[in-house]
């Protein structure tokens, strides 16, 4: 295994390589038939010497990973969450350093698996609209949660915070004003961008301002860097509060990433990541007929790798209207990290299923592929379990954006 692992930190496959560069896998096999790579004539895997230039490959080159992993509060540092969910974020801040105050969540199996692993976790069920955040004592470090992607009513005005009353936003902007952390990080998808034309974003910034708060550019976070076997990309927001912030030499720096990329055997083997291999666990199973077509979908393959007489029954009227629809019968690759893990991975649309085994991905697999640790249980049905995984942030990404955040607040406290 460390020879092969050996291998993966110096070498790339062309998959592996377009997800680090945010290209179509056609780009790189592009670039081979141009002959400006070279794969390895035995493997197919592209040295990591021939992409240097690049400043992804170079990043994970040169990876400050193992030193960011000392860095510890010189304090303890207070947090409070919102949108907890199943624990992703609150389970990396935790591992960062920080202590919870208050960890919100609406939904009831969420705090069933919050309160089931952590007993002294303060998790308050409920609308966040009820919470009187100024009942709150304690000197709150860092506000953190991932709101919901909502657009706000525009009648032609530009709105502040007032405005935008009604939306999950305001919920947390409200809770930002009431505690006033030194710093706050947000986490939303990607599509926050480009939402509304991009007007969602301009009046969150906005509303950033008004409440105090400078914000750091906005960055698409991918968990492929963290040490974590998905693709994953979350939109990161962190906030400083001015008057802290304008007085000090202090600055936030994105952690560095991993020094290599993670895959599925990482996830579901004994290796870097766990100590065991995966454990079986509750899972969905595919109708008959559905299971007989996807057994003849390859590894890291989808519907297009079925013979056209099953394209057609299994794609039914999808397969007249074009496009890629590359999530439909989709196998994963055991060489590969994960697609983004969906609330169900079994829908047809963004199926996930095993890649040597013909099913869905199993409870335990979901939770491995967002680094939770296997002693972290999820309570509720098994639908309100993928669902819990599926929307958490992974525990590893979040744990290394918690350090950054650490070492910014230390650096405030200096």
């Amino acid at each position: 295994m460390n020879d092969v692992h050996a291998k993966l930190d110096s070498h790339f496959s062309l998959e592996v390589l377009a997800d680090i560069l945010s290209l179509p896998k056609k780009s790189i096999e592009s670039r081979i038939n141009k002959g400006e790579l070279a794969p390895c004539p035995e493997s197919g895997l592209i040295d990591k010497a021939q992409v240097l230039h690049f400043p992804q490959v170079k990043s994970i080159h040169e990876s400050r990973w193992d030193e960011e992993l000392k860095i510890k509060p010189i304090r303890p540092y207070k947090l409070i969450e919102l949108f907890a969910g199943g624990g992703g974020l609150a389970l990396g801040m935790e591992q960062a350093g920080f202590e919870s105050v208050l960890l919100n969540e609406w939904d009831k199996h969420a705090c069933s698996t919050l309160r089931h692993n952590r007993p002294e976790w303060n998790v308050v069920e409920g609308d966040i609209s009820n919470i009187d955040f100024t009942s709150i004592n304690e000197e709150i470090d860092v506000l953190t949660g991932g709101f919901p992607c909502q657009a706000f009513s525009y009648a032609g005005k530009s709105l502040g915070f007032e405005d935008t009353r009604g939306t999950l936003f305001f919920e947390m902007a409200r809770a930002i004003k009431e505690t006033q952390p030194k710093v706050f990080l947000a986490e939303n998808v990607r599509a926050l961008l480009t939402h509304e034309n991009g007007k969602t974003l301009e009046i969150i910034k906005s509303v950033i301002d008004e409440l105090g708060y400078i914000l750091v550019e906005p960055k698409v976070v991918k968990a492929i860097f963290y040490k974590v076997p998905q693709k994953r990309e979350r939109l990161i927001l962190v906030g400083i509060r001015k008057d802290i912030f304008e007085n000090s030499k202090a600055k936030f720096e994105w952690p560095s990433p991993y020094k290599r990329i993670m895959t599925l055997t990482d996830a579901f083997k004994k290796g870097e990541l766990y100590e065991t291999d995966v454990a079986e666990s509750a899972g969905q199973i595919y109708p008959k007929r559905k299971a007989e077509i996807m057994e003849n979908v390859p590894q890291g393959g989808y519907w297009r790798n079925l013979s056209d007489d099953l394209q057609r029954e299994y794609m039914q009227g999808s397969y007249f209207l074009g496009g890629g629809k590359t999530g439909m019968a989709r196998r994963l690759s055991m060489d590969e990290p994960s697609l983004t893990l969906t609330t169900s991975p079994a829908q047809k649309q963004t199926e996930r299923c095993h890649p040597t085994e013909t099913r869905p991905l199993q409870s335990r697999e979901y939770a491995r592929i967002q680094t939770f640790p296997d002693n972290w249980e999820f309570q509720g049905p098994l639908s309100a379990v993928y669902k819990q995984i599926g929307n958490a942030v992974p525990v590893n990404m979040a744990a290394a954006l918690g350090r950054s955040v650490v070492r910014l607040l230390n650096e405030l406290e200096a």
